[in-house]
């Protein structure tokens, strides 16, 4: 029986060593446009190219290359290669040796083309490739077999898998060579690996940009399958089931087919007793489980279990926390809101904290908790507030965050004496280190997660006054593809939210992008989206949108940011938070677009259409909880004809 089982688990791994080995394909490019080159002369040049990219001394422990060669554009050849990150110098010789032997003969009479093999990518053109993205050329490929026959298990699969790719994008753009791989355990004891490339040349942006786009692909393509891979021309993606990686070690003396045919053994034989290892430690790991849930505090009664084992290394002792805060002290306390006050402390080892302790009288502290534990815990970005632990001890439910320095953004937006502080190039940082926190919730973490309380008081500043998003009690998870969610429970900041949240609890990933452009428009005029009538206009919201349309949207700019400012910059904020706050959500940019138009002078911005409550017709009145602050005073007025000039006068 047990060694039916070790031929059942052997047989698999085989199969996909030798799919691994054996994936091979290319892209001839008949006809480019870029210049008429002369003939002869571009294919000697190409052929120094080639010759260039798979000498010994170029590979030498590299793993990307770009060359040219020739005299004048017309007769210009350009290069380069990409090798995965644990393939050998030599194995990265052979593959594209291999490569440019596959493109002489399937395209020899192309100007351009690229050829794709597990260890490498090979690209030539009669134009230059550096730094440019070609997302029009990619292959894809599929395991044969899906992950399982029943779509909930092929949901589930997908994402787990997606929010694992999304991470590792996130984790290439800090690297220097662009490139990340990790693995992720879904249902229970089993893995699914992943990794993401970049040629190391392209900007964040154009990487962000590929990677994006081929994780798109794969649901697109291979949804369901146990591994797939997109290779496009700049970038490439990929998951499966088994470790496709491999540990670097010194090359074997045997010939080339003796040597592939002992990795494949060798892989399936420690694959297999790697498999019957994490067998033993889930069933170990599993009557451990069984017996803590036994002898559990009944105080943990109404959480999630399940969840909550998984961040026992999170929780703190009370003893601990009262210690670190002298006890809750008063002269510790630095804020408070609507779930309870926040206390600054200082563990024994020097490290300082945030320690937000939840009203024992709060009737929603205990959804809360549990919201922001099973969120934060799982999430990692430098624009998020960082969850150290918490404690959940007699009558206490509290949560310890990394103590972020300079409170929170409405501390100096909205004070006269302090507003200066914030020059523009803070203030243009600030827009963009949100925009990218967002980013993270709604597409690069491993849930798709709804804030759906973005404000300036939850905007907290480091010591270099870079932004942090807090306050998770409010966040909602969405799953699978699903974009949007209702609730009949309306929580959030009036003057944040959007319409069709306010009026009909109907709130999504859009409803996040329009409270982004509500703070978007403070923190560029430095006022309050309401309660400012005594400054001339009814909210900023409207103020910005009735500029706009006179052709006098720099008139919003906070006098307190000082003479150093980019007038381009600003218009271009204005622009986008106004796109953000459009009242059809449809319209609204998804924060990937916002980041890119935020980063890249060179993405043209569309015009924005009528602001929330631009037609008084539309605002309905039979939601009672909103009905009393649904008033004239939110209409910004007629609609008149839009301007045509991405830049006002």
């Amino acid at each position: 029986m047990f060694l039916s089982f070790i031929v059942l688990v052997w047989i698999p791994v085989m199969i996909f060593a030798a799919n691994a080995v054996e994936y091979a394909s290319h892209k001839c490019v008949l006809n480019t446009t870029r210049h008429e080159n002369n003939t002869t002369a571009y294919y000697q040049n190409l052929i120094k190219v080639l010759d260039s990219l798979a000498s010994d001394t170029s590979i030498n422990n590299k793993q990307f290359l770009n060359t040219s060669a020739g005299t004048s554009q017309k007769d210009m050849a350009y290069g380069l290669y990409l090798c995965r990150a644990d393939v050998l110098p030599n194995d990265c010789r052979n593959c594209l040796l291999k490569a440019r032997e596959d493109i002489n003969k399937t395209c020899p009479f192309s100007k351009a083309a690229v050829a794709w093999n597990d260890n490498c990518m090979l690209r030539y053109a009669n134009y230059s490739m550096v730094s440019k993205t070609d997302l029009d050329i990619f292959e894809y490929a599929c395991n044969n077999f899906n992950i399982s026959e029943n779509s909930l298990e092929q949901s589930r699969f997908w994402e787990v898998t997606r929010s694992m790719m999304g991470r590792l994008l996130t984790k290439s753009l800090t690297d220097v060579k662009k490139l990340a791989f990790n693995d992720v355990t879904y249902n229970d004891t089993k893995k699914v690996y992943g990794y993401v490339q970049c040629t190391p040349e392209l900007s964040d942006i154009d990487c962000h940009q590929c990677l994006r786009v081929s994780i798109d692909r794969l649901q697109q393509y291979c949804y369901g399958s146990q591994g797939a891979r997109v290779l496009a021309a700049s970038c490439n993606v990929r998951f499966e089931i088994y470790e496709f990686l491999q540990p670097v070690a010194p090359p074997s003396v045997d010939t080339p087919g003796k040597k592939k045919t002992s990795t494949i053994v060798i892989a399936a034989i420690v694959s297999a007793f790697v498999f019957l290892v994490l067998i033993a430690t889930v069933i170990y790991f599993w009557v451990i489980k069984k017996r803590h849930h036994n002898t559990s505090d009944s105080l943990m009664d109404g959480i999630d279990e399940n969840r909550m084992i998984t961040e026992q290394s999170l929780q703190f002792e009370l003893d601990t926390i009262e210690a670190a805060t002298n006890n809750f002290s008063i002269h510790n306390k630095i804020g408070e809101g609507g779930f309870g006050r926040v206390y600054k402390g200082i563990l024994q080892n020097g490290q300082e904290i945030a320690v937000k302790r939840l009203s024992k009288s709060s009737g929603q502290g205990a959804l809360e908790f549990k919201n922001e534990v099973v969120l934060l815990a799982k999430l990692q970005h430098r624009n998020l507030v960082r969850l150290l632990g918490f404690c959940l001890q007699t009558e206490e439910k509290i949560l310890i965050y990394e103590y972020v320095p300079n409170h929170s953004l409405d501390f100096f937006l909205f004070d006269p004496t302090k507003q200066a502080l914030l020059d523009w190039s803070k203030r243009h940082r600030i827009i963009g280190g949100i925009a990218r926190g967002l980013l993270y919730l709604h597409e690069d973490s491993r849930l798709r997660i709804i804030h759906r309380d973005l404000k300036t008081s939850n905007i907290l500043l480091d010591e270099d006054m870079n932004p942090k998003i807090a306050d998770f009690g409010m966040a909602r998870i969405v799953f699978g593809n699903q974009t949007q969610a209702m609730t009949n429970r309306i929580v959030g900041t009036f003057g944040y939210m959007s319409p069709e949240y306010a009026m009909r609890g109907h709130f999504s990933v859009k409803s996040d992008v329009f409270s982004f452009g509500v703070l978007v428009l403070e923190v560029i005029s430095g006022k309050r989206n309401i309660g400012i009538i005594q400054s001339g206009y009814r909210d900023l919201v409207c103020h910005a949108w009735n500029k706009w349309k006179n052709g006098e949207p720099i008139d919003i700019l906070d006098s307190n940011v000082g003479n150093d400012i980019s007038k381009h910059e600003v218009l271009r904020c204005i622009n986008i938070a106004l796109l953000c706050v459009q009242e059809d959500a449809e319209l609204r940019p998804s924060m990937a677009s916002v980041v890119l138009m935020l980063n890249s002078n060179s993405v043209a911005l569309p015009l924005p259409q009528n602001p929330p409550f631009e037609s008084q017709n539309k605002v309905r009145h039979d939601t009672p909880i909103m009905e009393s602050n649904i008033s004239s005073s939110m209409i910004c007025g007629a609609q008149t004809s839009l301007i045509t000039d991405v830049h006002p006068r």
